[in-house]
């Protein structure tokens, strides 16, 4: 254990207040860094820290002793121009000082300007830093100008280099009589695609058809690993980006759209090349054999989730349209409650957040803002999707070959212990034996929580107690599916860890996995898992960051209106309210009227202190916007008038 007088390594993360925390590879928890102990550190520099004297307890706190390294040499900011000079304000609120820019430096950015600028010098505690523009994106009041920041903000490749163009280019418009040999025909197997109406690059086909009782599933998987050779300048920027992007108003595509909206999507009436997944499924919702195969497909239909939500629901009209295939969609929402039936036995957790759906207009602007609708159609697809990815995970974890799986850890048990506690307060309970909890019991607290004021705070406090799915090379389970294998096999458009293992799998179909070929996966696997789930993170959180951007946009041209919400989060500094819109804002403590009011950590409430009023999660109440800053991407929001607390 580290004692204080001692010096540790570690990557330090800043607070928009000044403060920080260090994290120390091998410690479980960070170390706090008050203002006063930064000493010119940057967020994401590393740093050596000298550990205080500790007391029982209590956090870790240390001083930083020396900057072993900068993290941050580029940033993303507001130019401000004064007469000889001007100033970036860095757009990331992490980084609390500003950048000087001497004029010749400027590269001639005006007033209002967001631009990208080089770190030329970290400065000093009386010393602002220094940079250089290297980018203007545009006035910040320019359509896309705000995403764009965003964009670069988090180092997102956007364009392809003219090699990785080039190689597109050169892949086939269409397969030729070449390309089919050796495979599967599956040409005259009905099967269509079922997808967002807006969805370019359909990566998955489906189909089903009964044999006795048992039924056999096909989920059918574009074979893009056919075109995209390992160690090409096409594999090599796949890997760079890791993922595609999607953000309100653009998709930054992890390949070139020649590949993911040409012959790598399954468009209806042409011959495609697949990996496919064919499982027969017992009346109980057993995968009692399967087989995995390169194929040759031709979708017969492009279906969207509204348009069989439709068929489901009996609409007559879209029945007749779709007349040949309504049987069949029929008998997979039947396999579908089947296998989610059978999932929900075992334990799996089921959290159902609404995504938020942002629509724009033609300037970007946003002008609705409302939760995605997830209907049984699109559930049904989640349902085939996850039993193929398990199927496929079995069968390489018994093959004892080198695989990528997605991994989700059991939740850490202080963690757990606290849940219990918060939940306590509510008249619930959590089994476990000792610190360990089966995902069954938690999955037994969300249908208990059902409909009930607490079901959203419960459900975010549950899911935040949990540990982050993760890619890996070993296989030791998906706690959240209480899964024991599971993969992502079936989006390799999009994924790299999809792309990666169909060439595994193709290499173990065509018997091309001698002793070099396994050592090559034991060699680069490890980086590939790794490097794969920063990049998840990565994407993750700039398509987070350009939805709180719009939310507070769309809400600041709604300030002084009312609106009901319900209380999601209690801090100490004030109450989050969430709209049914799925738009969150604070209610400053400062602001409540009528007390001084105090946080009580243990019940996530707040307690005035002479009226004993409270305010707790989970309570609806009513609230006005108060203020809204696109550029710190915050919104605020005031009690409406007197509530009863």
């Amino acid at each position: 254990m580290a004692k204080e007088n001692q010096y540790l390594i570690g990557v330090f993360t800043a607070h928009a207040k000044g403060f920080g925390f260090v994290a120390v590879e091998g410690m479980e928890e960070d170390i706090f860094i008050g203002e006063e102990d930064v000493r010119g550190a940057m967020h994401q520099d590393t740093v050596r820290v000298l550990l205080k004297p500790g007391q029982e307890g209590k956090r870790r706190e240390g001083v930083v002793e020396s900057i072993v390294a900068r993290g941050t040499t580029k940033l993303v900011g507001l130019y401000q121009k004064s007469k000889n000079f001007g100033f970036v304000i860095p757009d990331n609120g992490r980084y609390t000082r500003d950048i000087f820019i001497p004029k010749e430096a400027s590269k001639g950015a005006m007033d209002g300007h967001k631009v990208v600028v080089a770190l030329k010098d970290y400065g000093t505690r009386e010393k602002s830093p220094e940079g250089e523009i290297l980018e203007i994106l545009g006035h910040i009041s320019d359509p896309g100008t705000d995403v764009l920041s965003i964009v670069k903000g988090y180092d997102l490749p956007v364009e392809f280099s003219e090699k990785v163009m080039n190689q597109a280019e050169r892949v086939p418009e269409a397969i030729s009589e070449g390309d089919r040999n050796g495979r599967m025909d599956l040409r005259e197997t009905p099967m269509v695609t079922i997808d967002g109406e807006d969805a370019k690059d359909l990566d998955d086909a489906v189909s089903l058809r009964l044999e006795g009782e048992n039924y056999v599933l096909g989920v059918h998987i574009a074979d893009v690993a056919n075109y995209v050779q390992e160690r090409s300048a096409l594999d090599r920027e796949a890997l760079k980006r890791g993922t595609s992007v999607y953000l309100v108003d653009r998709v930054i595509p992890m390949l070139p759209r020649r590949l993911s909206n040409g012959i790598c999507s399954l468009n209806a009436g042409e011959d495609r090349l697949a990996l496919s997944c064919i499982m027969t499924i017992d009346p109980k919702g057993n995968v009692i054999d399967h087989v995995i195969a390169e194929t040759v497909i031709r979708v017969d239909r492009r279906m969207t989730y509204t348009s069989v939500q439709k068929i489901l629901d009996g609409d007559e009209e879209e029945q007749r349209v779709y007349e040949s295939f309504v049987p069949m969609f029929f008998h997979m929402q039947k396999l579908a409650l089947l296998l989610r039936k059978k999932r929900r036995g075992r334990g799996s957790i089921d959290f159902d957040f609404p995504e938020t759906k942002v629509l724009l207009d033609e300037k970007g602007h946003p002008v609705e803002i409302r939760p995605y609708d997830r209907n049984g159609a699109t559930r049904m697809i989640e349902d085939f999707m996850l039993i193929a990815n398990e199927t496929v995970a079995e069968d390489f974890f018994w093959q004892e070959l080198p695989f990528v799986y997605r991994t989700h850890d059991h939740p850490d048990p202080d963690r757990m212990r606290k849940l219990s506690t918060f939940i306590h307060n509510f008249g619930y309970t959590i089994r476990g034996k000792g610190a360990e909890v089966h995902p069954m019991e938690l999955q037994k607290l969300l249908d208990r929580l059902m409909g009930t004021p607490e079901e959203t705070l419960i459900s975010r406090l549950t899911l935040r107690s949990m540990k982050q799915a993760r890619y890996t090379v070993d296989c030791t389970g998906h706690f959240g599916l209480a899964a024991q294998y599971y993969c992502h096999f079936t989006s390799p458009i999009r994924r790299y860890p999809d792309l990666q293992i169909h060439r595994i799998i193709k290499d173990a179909l065509r018997g091309r996995l001698g002793e070099e070929k396994l050592l090559h996966y034991q060699d680069i696997l490890p980086e590939v898992a790794k490097q794969s789930g920063e990049l998840e993170r990565r994407a993750a959180e700039a398509e987070r960051e350009t939805i709180r951007l719009k939310k507070a946009e769309y809400m600041a041209e709604r300030i002084g209106e009312e609106y009901e919400g319900v209380i999601s989060g209690v801090t100490p500094f004030g109450l989050y309210v969430e709209l049914p819109n799925t738009v969150e804002g604070l209610v400053r403590a400062s602001s409540l009227q009528d007390d001084y009011f105090e946080y009580n950590e243990s019940t996530y409430e707040m307690v005035g202190v002479h009226t004993g009023k409270t305010w707790r999660l989970g309570q609806t109440v009513r609230i006005r916007v108060a203020a809204a800053d696109r550029l710190a991407r915050t919104i605020d929001f005031e009690m409406a008038e007197s509530q009863e607390g």
